[in-house]
């Protein structure tokens, strides 16, 4: 069983990554950040470190966050408004969650709630606000110390977008070719999406056009040299207005529309498409953080996307494998796993990748959903999460321990500041079917209480951002005397510094035999004041984390 699971994770493992990190600390250069050649840590001078310069990411779907303006919907000033709860830009105070960086879900203007389908990409979505606030929120996030990205769509557009409407009536549009229609390739309007929607093709006015997603999102052609350059041109207008980087939607669905286009042909279409974008960013902003979601376990397909176009992608293959650890109370070896997979993405990305790591995000249910409301089980899944390297992504509400399930709106719902509904700033543009009223999950019944999700988030970036090990550390597997698979240990190193992370994933009190080397003497941060070391042995409470160095 433990061989099967070692073997699925390595594989699930491989999709994604890339490199240069936006870490709010580090303003240097991709090539002074992170040289090409591996350091090797201390003590350890036979074992090159892939050091991955880090910061802490928070995911924010901007209607359900926070409301500047009593309509009950989130916008861009709400967000604004609350860049002091993420980062009040003083590192000497621990009230807020110390994170460097926000993604922002789509922004632009869409006749859909979510925003996944775009009318202008050059615009906010009016319900959020206005380019000028963009500008001030940027203006005020930078002041912090916070990056901003952006999602940016450009598989599909909206069926409502300017080009679709010109396109759809008639070859001879201007915007015809923007799109794919089956008649003027003399396709037949058959298939398999390749994102699994049954049929990709749909009729208008006579002829059909391709739409991998839904009717409502037609695919972009991007064999049609205008639209890479409408969707570079438009990259280079945020990245100009101030925007650090993008989070890239359906990014392995650029040429693969059908499920007959995968392979390694259609992926290396996709990564000549990203590198040009990259080239078109690197104008602007070489340092640029461009982060891809390329669902998909396949180690071909996804380091691809590290060679000079991605510099990172969400490691959805990691988070399975944290949230099963954490419910298994089971060690997943990680420690083993990551260190052999970042050997391959630093060969891929020529040393610039940096891992994007994350617990669950906007299309997948809640993670303590997934722990059945276990709120030992999510402290031990941020545990993990945060003490691994690479660019953590903190989903808007995980820290407070939001709950949520599919369909996609349950997922979304607004997020909860206060005891009571109605106060000032809380979105209502859904009604909360999980989180609701009277709950102990809101920001002002946990921001009081030290023993809380919230404060237990707080603590463990607080370490991150402290310990260089941690914030800018390699990963190195750990072998335990004992063997304890209720224990979990990894060791995190950078060429001057390495510490031993070790996990207690179960409700018993755990001994622990260190290695015969003995070289980790003292603990450096505990979760549990009952943790002990003693001549080698240690004592690690139920549901602790434990730093030793």
């Amino acid at each position: 069983m433990l061989t099967l699971a070692v073997a699925s994770l390595s594989a699930s493992l491989l999709a994604g990554c890339s490199k240069d990190s936006t870490g709010q600390s580090s303003p240097n250069t991709k090539q002074e950040q992170k040289s090409a050649a591996p350091k090797t840590a201390v003590g350890q001078t036979n074992t090159p470190v892939d050091e991955q310069p880090s910061t802490v990411f928070y995911e924010i779907f901007v209607r359900s966050f926070y409301d500047s303006n009593g309509d009950g919907i989130g916008d861009l000033r709400g967000v604004t408004e609350k860049l002091d709860y993420l980062n009040d830009g003083n590192p000497n105070t621990h009230d807020d969650l110390g994170v460097g960086g926000i993604w922002l879900m789509p922004i632009n203007p869409s006749p859909s709630y979510h925003g996944y389908d775009v009318t202008d990409y050059r615009n906010i979505n009016r319900d959020y606000g206005t380019l000028d606030d963009m500008k001030e929120l940027i203006k005020e996030a930078h002041k912090r110390g916070i990056k901003v990205i952006m999602d940016f769509v450009v598989n599909h557009t909206s069926t409502e977008h300017p080009w679709f409407k010109e396109a759809a009536g008639g070859k001879d549009s201007k915007y015809r070719n923007y799109y794919v229609w089956a008649e003027d390739q003399k396709r037949e309007p058959i298939g398999s999406s390749a994102a699994g929607s049954g049929n990709p093709w749909h009729e208008k006015n006579g002829a059909h056009y391709l739409g991998t997603f839904w009717e409502g999102m037609p695919d972009l052609n991007f064999d049609n040299s205008d639209v890479r350059k409408e969707m570079i041109d438009s990259g280079k207008f945020w990245l100009k207005l101030g925007v650090d980087g993008f989070r890239l939607d359906a990014a392995k669905h650029i040429y693969e529309d059908l499920a007959s286009d995968k392979g390694e042909a259609t992926t290396a279409k996709n990564v000549k498409w990203w590198q040009e974008f990259r080239s078109g960013m690197n104008e602007v902003n070489p340092n640029a953080y461009i982060v891809g979601e390329v669902w998909e376990n396949s180690a071909v397909s996804v380091s691809a996307y590290l060679d000079n176009a991605f510099d990172s992608g969400f490691n959805f293959g990691l988070a399975e494998s944290i949230v099963s650890a954490v419910q298994r109370e089971q060690d997943a070896n990680i420690g083993f796993t990551l260190e052999r997979v970042y050997k391959l993405y630093e060969k891929k990305s020529q040393g610039k990748f940096v891992d994007a790591v994350f617990l669950t995000n906007h299309d997948q249910n809640r993670v303590m959903s997934q722990l059945s409301g276990n709120i030992d089980h999510a402290k031990m899944a941020a545990s993990i999460l945060l003490t691994l390297p690479g660019n953590p992504f903190i989903y808007y509400g995980e820290e407070i321990g939001m709950q949520g399930a599919k369909p996609d709106e349950s997922i979304r719902e607004p997020m909860v500041w206060n005891v009571k509904s109605g106060e000032a700033g809380q979105t209502k543009w859904e009604a909360n079917r999980y989180n609701r009223d009277g709950s102990k999950v809101s920001v002002e019944a946990e921001a009081a209480d030290k023993n809380s999700l919230l404060s237990y988030y707080r603590t463990l970036i607080q370490w991150r951002n402290e310990i260089p090990a941690l914030h800018d550390g390699g990963i190195l597997q750990y072998q335990l005397s004992n063997n304890n698979r209720s224990v979990m240990a990894y060791v995190r190193a950078t060429a001057n510094e390495r510490v031993l992370v070790l996990h207690n994933l179960s409700s018993q009190e755990q001994q622990v035999s260190l290695s015969a080397d003995n070289s980790f003497s003292s603990i450096e941060r505990t979760t549990n004041d009952a943790a002990k070391l003693d001549n080698g042995q240690l004592t690690l409470p139920a549901y602790s984390t434990v730093i030793l160095k």
